[in-house]
């Protein structure tokens, strides 16, 4: 019998290892504009974004947005957009990706609370979604085409 890693190869997805933190976060690394950072996978989360302190750091060009963001923890938090970036996780690649940028002090204040490193930015939906994502939680595994 095959396993899933099998099926899921032979049907073209890519096999992206994340792990799973003590605070039941699933960390995985990701790539921006050629630039790494560490980044949380949250199907809950509609849209990827990165903090507004990391915007430098993976060189994104931002224009302010209408929209304002709602999560845990925080809402009406000011937000900006950027378009066009390159966005790989793992030998997944993506040339034409949008984020959002906003404020994840709120994210990474609760992250040193629990002695856990602080993210960059969260991995959301919009990613899972196009890439047709499944997670393999017991063996900490995303497959995304």
């Amino acid at each position: 019998m095959e396993n899933l890693q099998d099926i899921l190869k032979k049907d073209g997805y890519k096999r992206i290892g994340f792990k799973v933190s003590k605070t039941q976060h699933l960390f995985i690394k990701v790539k921006i504009n050629g630039i790494v950072g560490d980044f949380i996978l949250d199907t809950g989360a509609s849209n990827s974004c990165v903090d507004f302190g990391s915007k430098d750091f993976f060189e994104l060009v931002a224009t302010d947005s209408p929209t304002k963001a709602s999560g845990a923890g925080a809402n009406g938090m000011f937000t900006q957009v950027t378009y066009d970036n390159k966005l790989q996780l793992g030998r997944w690649k993506c040339t034409d990706f949008n984020f959002v940028l906003l404020d994840l002090s709120h994210v990474n204040t609760a992250l040193i609370e629990y002695k856990v490193k602080t993210v960059h930015g969260i991995i959301g939906a919009d990613v899972l979604l196009r890439g047709e994502a499944i997670i393999d939680y017991k063996n900490s595994f995303l497959y995304i085409k």
